[in-house]
C-alpha cells in the first residue's frame, strides 16, 4: 500500500513535492534531489529527537538508534550538533530519564533531555501557591524540582478529606470524619496519566467545582474556574504491545468531559505543554541554543529537525512551529521574554516508522470520515489542519533520519 493512500486516510493530499521526497520503502528523500555544496563542519542545525517510537519501545532500545548516536557523537562522548530528546513523558525526574537514555544508547546524557513538564520552570507566578498534582512517580519531587513549593499530591488530599474518595467500596472509609485541611488549592498540575482514574477525576473535579476547597459544596457559578496546567496531551502512545497504550490525553478527554457534563461549559486550560504545543518547542529551541553557546559553535541554528513517531503530536507540533517561525508572528509573554525571541529559521519535520506510525495502515472506505474525532487524534483545544500532519520527510528509522538530515546540511564534521 502507498505511503500517500495512508496520509490521504487522514484527510491529506500530499503535495507533488511530498510525493517526490518518499523514495526508501517508498519513504525517503532521494539523494538526486541534493544539491551539492561546501562541506560544513560546523553545525547550522539542531536535532529534536522524541523518545518512545523513535529510540525505544518501552525499555527496549530500537536497534538503529545506538548507530545512529555514534554518528552523532565523538571519541570524547560529546555531540557533534546541538541535541534535546524531546519526551512528551512526565512521570519522573528529567536526570532519571537521562540515565536511562546514556544507558540504553550508549552515549553520555545530561542536560540534553526535555519533560513534557520542563517549561514548568517559566511559569514562575505559581511556584509559590499551593497546587494540586496529579500523575505517577516521584510526583512532589518533580514538583519541587521544577520550583513548586507547595505542592499537594491527590493521595494527600484524600487522606485530608477521605469522604470524597468512594468509588472504590473497598477503599470507602470506615469512620465518616473529614480532616481540616485550611490550604486553598490555586491551581491543579496534571503532570501524566495516573494510576487510579477515578479517585484523580473525582478529587479534581471537587476542586475545580469548589474554587480549591473541596470538602465544600459545588458552586457551579464559579466560572472560570482556577487555572489547570496541562503537560503531555498523547491520547495513545508505544511500548512492547502490539498496539498502542492510553496516554494522558485520554485521561485529559475524560476530565474535560466529566466536567462538561457536570457543568455545560468547557473545562479550560491556563497553558498545555508537550508536543504538539508551541511552548514545548520553543523551550526545546531555547536548550538548543543553550546547548550550541556552551560548546561556543558560533554557527546560528537555522533549521530544527524534529525526528518522531507520530503524526498527531510530532510532526504536526514540529510543523505548527515552522509555521510560527516562518510568519514571525511572536508575542510577548511574560515566559517568551525568559527563553527569549526565537532565532531559528525552520523547523523540520520527520517521520519514523518504528513507533506509533504505520505506513501500511488500513485506508477507511469513506474518507470524508478523517476529518471526524474518529480519526483526529490530537487535543480538543488543537485544530485538525490536513497540512500539518504532512511530514516533511519519511524514513525507516532514526538513523536514516540521521544520514539524512546530515546530507540535506551537507554537514561532514571533524
Amino acid at each position: 500500500q502507498q505511503p500517500s493512500l495512508c496520509l490521504r486516510s487522514l484527510g491529506i493530499s500530499p503535495s507533488l513535492s511530498f510525493l517526490a521526497s518518499l523514495s526508501l520503502c517508498g519513504l525517503t528523500r532521494s539523494s538526486s534531489f541534493l544539491v551539492t555544496q561546501t562541506l560544513n563542519i560546523l553545525p547550522s542545525f539542531g536535532f529534536l529527537f522524541d523518545i518512545d517510537g523513535v529510540l525505544v519501545r518501552g525499555k527496549t532500545p530500537i536497534p538503529a538508534a545506538k548507530t545512529a548516536f555514534q554518528k552523532l557523537v565523538n571519541s570524547q562522548g560529546q555531540f557533534l550538533v546541538p541535541v534535546v530528546f524531546v519526551t512528551n513523558a512526565g512521570n519522573c525526574l528529567r536526570q532519571k530519564k537521562a540515565d536511562q537514555l546514556s544507558h540504553l544508547l550508549g552515549v553520555p546524557v545530561s542536560k540534553q533531555v526535555m519533560m513534557s513538564h520542563s517549561p514548568l520552570r517559566m511559569f514562575k507566578r505559581y511556584h509559590e501557591k499551593c497546587v494540586l498534582v496529579s500523575g505517577q512517580g516521584p510526583l512532589l519531587d518533580i514538583a519541587r524540582d521544577l520550583g513548586f513549593c507547595q505542592p499537594i499530591t491527590i493521595e494527600t488530599l484524600r487522606e485530608k478529606h477521605p469522604l470524597l474518595d468512594v468509588v472504590d467500596h473497598d477503599r470507602r472509609p470506615n469512620v465518616l470524619v473529614s480532616i481540616y485541611f485550611c490550604f486553598k488549592i490555586l491551581s491543579v498540575v496534571l503532570f501524566g496519566e495516573p494510576v487510579r482514574w477515578e479517585t484523580n477525576l473525582q478529587l479534581i473535579i471537587d476542586v475545580l467545582l469548589t474554587s480549591g476547597y473541596p470538602g465544600n459544596p459545588y458552586h457551579r457559578e464559579n466560572y472560570p474556574h482556577i487555572p489547570v496546567l496541562a503537560c503531555n496531551m498523547d491520547l495513545m502512545w508505544v511500548a512492547e504491545a502490539q498496539s498502542p497504550r492510553f496516554g494522558h490525553g485520554t485521561f485529559m478527554v475524560c476530565l474535560e468531559n466529566i466536567y462538561k457534563k457536570i457543568t455545560g461549559k468547557d473545562l479550560k486550560y491556563e497553558v498545555l505543554m508537550g508536543k504538539p504545543s508551541k511552548l514545548t518547542y520553543q523551550y526545546a529551541e531555547y536548550l538548543i541554543r543553550a546547548q550550541a553557546a556552551e560548546r561556543q559553535w558560533k554557527q546560528p541554528i537555522q533549521t530544527l529537525y524534529a525526528v518522531g513517531d507520530n503524526l498527531m503530536t510530532d510532526v504536526y507540533g514540529a510543523n505548527l512551529y515552522n509555521r510560527y517561525l516562518e510568519e514571525n508572528s511572536r508575542k510577548d509573554n511574560s515566559w517568551e521574554n525568559e527563553l527569549a525571541s526565537a532565532a531559528a529559521a525552520h523547523c523540520r519535520s520527520v517521520l519514523v516508522c518504528t513507533g506509533v506510525y504505520n505506513p501500511h495502515a488500513e485506508v477507511p472506505l469513506d474518507t470524508r470520515e478523517s476529518i471526524t474525532e474518529t480519526v483526529f487524534h490530537g487535543h480538543r483545544d488543537f485544530r485538525f489542519d490536513p497540512g500539518l500532519v504532512e511530514p516533511d520527510h519519511i524514513v525507516p528509522d532514526v538513523d536514516a533520519a540521521v544520514d539524512l538530515v546530515f546530507q540535506l546540511e551537507n554537514f561532514a564534521p571533524n
